[in-house]
């Protein structure tokens, strides 16, 4: 069995198909990891939540992004007005809507494979958390998101603090840090508060703000994570992390890499501008 992680699909649903041809994958044998930001601002976001469901959870590995949570957000009612690049009408719109939203806002926002030795998440980690605090934390907020109150937690989870982890958290504040993580994490301040209003690439952040994966004692640096969420970034492994958003929506670049042998193999496609509405307004997102 092979095992491809794939970057941001965000709605790219020719270009995922195009892909997945192609690395040849066999939905047989073959297994993909998708890093979040399944839907939004590409044109064909409910196709790409039906292939995943027609897939199955043994074919098929997903967590949550921000995108996928901002819709959510839309579908429980918490968000009146879509932002101008939003395209979520292929969902929120569907026979299907119902069916879609169920199956998306059941999705974990960390995945672990033990026997691969990998896990996956969309955005980041925090210095102080280990793979197995990771993977509890995000439970916490698993738990919310597939209960009856799911809606609650929408009108709770917008916010940039708190920016430092505590035990002694509680509440919404506990998971909205916990959320932001692992869905908008990029930088950390050099004392390890998350930074989140910088978006850009790594040779103009501010003076004191890194990386999230190259924060010193940095629990999880053994690990090896893949993740999505930063086209500005680019595609490439850094130290144990392996970046994945190469920008498909604005029409640049989807990407895969193979993780269950090594050496990694990497893999990338073409996205098409004519077919995606913001493929030239990367600038203004």
């Amino acid at each position: 069995m092979a095992v491809y992680a794939i970057g941001d699909v965000q709605g790219c649903f020719d270009e995922l198909l195009k892909l997945l041809d192609h690395i040849n994958f066999d939905p047989l044998v073959d297994q993909i990891w998708l890093a979040g930001d399944l839907v939004n601002r590409g044109p064909k976001s409910a196709d790409v939540i039906r292939f995943a469901m027609d897939l199955g959870s043994e074919r098929v590995k997903v967590v949550l992004g921000n995108h996928d949570l901002h819709l959510l957000a839309n579908a429980a009612g918490i968000i009146e007005h879509q932002h101008r690049m939003d395209t979520m009408d292929s969902v929120l719109l569907a026979v299907d809507s119902e069916q879609l939203v169920t199956w998306l806002r059941h999705q974990p926002i960390f995945h672990h494979d033990s026997k691969l030795g990998f896990s996956m998440l969309h955005a980041g980690l925090p210095t102080e958390w280990s793979i197995a605090d990771a993977s509890e934390r995000a439970k916490e907020v698993e738990a919310v998101l597939q209960s009856d109150n799911w809606r609650e937690f929408f009108s709770n989870m917008y916010g940039n603090k708190p920016k430092a982890w505590s035990n002694k958290l509680a509440g919404w504040d506990r998971l909205r840090f916990i959320t932001n993580c692992f869905t908008r994490l990029r930088y950390c301040y050099d004392d390890g508060r998350l930074a989140l209003k910088f978006k850009g690439a790594p040779k103009d952040k501010p003076a004191d703000q890194k990386p999230w994966f190259d924060m010193p004692n940095r629990v999880s640096k053994n690990d090896r994570i893949v993740f999505g969420h930063w086209s500005t970034l680019g595609t490439g492994q850094y130290g144990n992390v392996f970046s994945l958003d190469s920008g498909a929506v604005w029409g640049e670049k989807l990407t895969a890499v193979r993780i269950d042998l090594e050496p990694y193999q990497w893999f990338t496609i073409d996205a098409d501008p004519e077919g995606l509405p913001h493929a030239k307004n990367k600038a203004t997102a």
